[in-house]
């Protein structure tokens, strides 16, 4: 479910945003509620941000995996499952089972589908 509307999320991933800030898995509805909210604030340094935390949307790539690392280094199951796959995609199956297998036993039932591959 979105963590904002309460709303249960779409299997089609494209229809929700993951945030690096917080591992939280939002609807595309309350993203552009909250970027049009930005938006309307008359605020010289509007900054997108998150709409479960509020932290900064990162804004670089680098920035992104930095947030992740810091979600990962608390042991977060949905930073580390995310991680899994992006190891797993980039052809380093070893770390992928790594990360799925800790982030299984944190309860992460998309890190078990990783570890069926």
């Amino acid at each position: 479910d979105c963590p904002i509307c309460c709303l249960p999320l779409s299997l089609d991933l494209s229809k929700s945003s993951l945030y690096s800030c917080c591992s939280k898995m939002i609807c595309n509805g309350c993203v552009l509620a909250n970027h049009i909210s930005v938006q309307d604030k008359e605020e010289e340094n509007r900054r997108n941000s998150c709409p479960f935390c509020r932290q900064p949307v990162s804004s670089t790539e680098k920035e992104a995996e930095k947030n992740t690392m810091k979600r990962i280094e608390v042991n977060d199951p949905v930073a580390l499952r995310q991680w899994g796959y992006r190891r797993y995609f980039e052809g380093d199956h070893r770390s992928a089972f790594e990360y799925w297998t800790r982030a299984a036993k944190l309860g992460d039932a998309g890190a078990h589908y990783g570890l069926s591959h």
